[in-house]
């Protein structure tokens, strides 16, 4: 153990001595916090839409009032003709396109179904879903309100109109607030992912001065090489954690209903993980270079499979299985369900059994691949 103890020391007064480390355990998690969880957002905002209202009627006018004065939708122009507006669609200058039909307002009051075409630039696939049903939702709020003032409409009418009422309440979020969804992932993500960069380049950066060699003389054995290297950087991920979560409750005011203590306990054996994997990395890899683009082969796979951006019960079902590997879906997944939901251990567990097996078997890959010559 006193030998493990010279290694931690060496690995920690290395630490100390890279002036360029403390910036990216304090100030850089806190600049990617700030600007990834109020850039990365879902929403969908300023939506462009063209207005073709043959009926120019009191109700036409009215939906046409309604859509502008939505802060999500833009009105770009509003022709008489179809053909302009699909030459604006054409040129991209339009997202969605909605046709009022003439005698829209007589088929509203002879209790028929009055019909509206809507084209949608499907471009942008989410901009096409979400936009469509941000107007649908204003067309059934322009339905509503003219039955409510219109009595006599509602004998032929509401016939017409489902009698279920739908009362929705947001858990967990309930203002909907968009950056309490992202920050405890990307927090989850800065922690693992530059925990993973820093060890990956670490064993190579010895080879290159030159004091591994010194190192490979020793009478020390591989496993105390690789958790000499592996504590100091579980300590850097620790801190990088507790200076995100502090920077995410000052800034986002993210709610914590879960234990803190859980989100550490989880967070050390993740750490664990992927550090094993960026040692493993580094054992293979001849220059830091070469470690940081096999580390962002990982980095940028984790990323896109992890349920950060994308969820995860979305993906096709090969790809849900190929998550289970993946340490940083896990760290998000438990960050939301403890900070968010108020997760106990029993909830994530299943986190925590993959989570262990994935760092048995990265950190022993690791201590089998490193070449230490006698």
């Amino acid at each position: 153990m006193k030998i493990l103890g010279y290694l931690i020391q060496k690995e920690f007064i290395q630490i100390i001595r890279n002036k360029a480390l403390l910036p990216m355990m304090t100030i850089l998690p806190i600049v990617q916090l700030i600007v990834l969880s109020n850039a990365a957002s879902n929403e969908v905002k300023d939506i462009k839409i063209v207005l073709v209202d043959k009926d120019q009627s009191e109700i036409s006018r009215a939906l046409t009032n309604k859509i502008v004065a939505n802060d999500r939708f833009t009105l770009v122009s509003a022709p008489f003709d179809n053909q302009e507006a699909f030459n604006l669609m054409q040129k991209n200058q339009a997202d969605i396109v909605l046709e009022i039909p003439i005698d829209f307002e007589k088929a509203y009051y002879r209790g028929e179904t009055p019909k509206v075409q809507m084209l949608v630039n499907a471009i942008n696939g989410q901009q096409a879903t979400v936009g469509s049903g941000y107007l649908n939702s204003i067309i059934a709020s322009l339905n509503a309100e003219i039955i409510q003032r219109e009595p006599m409409m509602i004998s032929t009418v509401q016939n017409q109109i489902a009698s279920v009422v739908v009362s929705s309440n947001s858990w967990y979020n309930p203002e909907l607030k968009y950056p309490h969804f992202m920050a405890p992932g990307i927090l989850a993500e800065l922690t693992a992912l530059l925990t993973i960069v820093l060890s990956a380049m670490n064993v190579v950066r010895e080879r290159e001065i030159g004091t591994i060699e010194q190192i490979n003389v020793t009478p020390i054995k591989k496993w105390q090489f690789i958790v000499g290297k592996l504590v100091p950087f579980l300590c850097v991920g620790l801190i990088l954690l507790t200076v995100g979560l502090i920077a995410s409750k000052l800034i986002f005011d993210i709610p914590m209903r879960g234990s803190i203590a859980l989100i550490f306990g989880y967070a050390i054996i993740n750490l664990i993980c992927v550090l094993g994997l960026g040692l493993l990395i580094s054992n293979f890899a001849n220059t830091q270079q070469q470690a940081i683009f096999v580390a962002f082969f990982f980095v940028m796979i984790f990323i896109l499979m992890c349920g950060l951006f994308t969820p995860i019960d979305s993906m096709p079902k090969w790809a849900q299985y190929l998550t289970i590997p993946n340490p940083l879906a896990h760290f998000i997944s438990v960050s939301r369900k403890v900070l968010l939901k108020g997760s106990g251990f029993v909830d994530i567990r299943w986190e925590f059994i993959y989570t262990f097996l994935l760092a048995i078997v990265f950190n022993t890959l690791a201590v089998w691949s490193y070449k230490k010559q006698e």
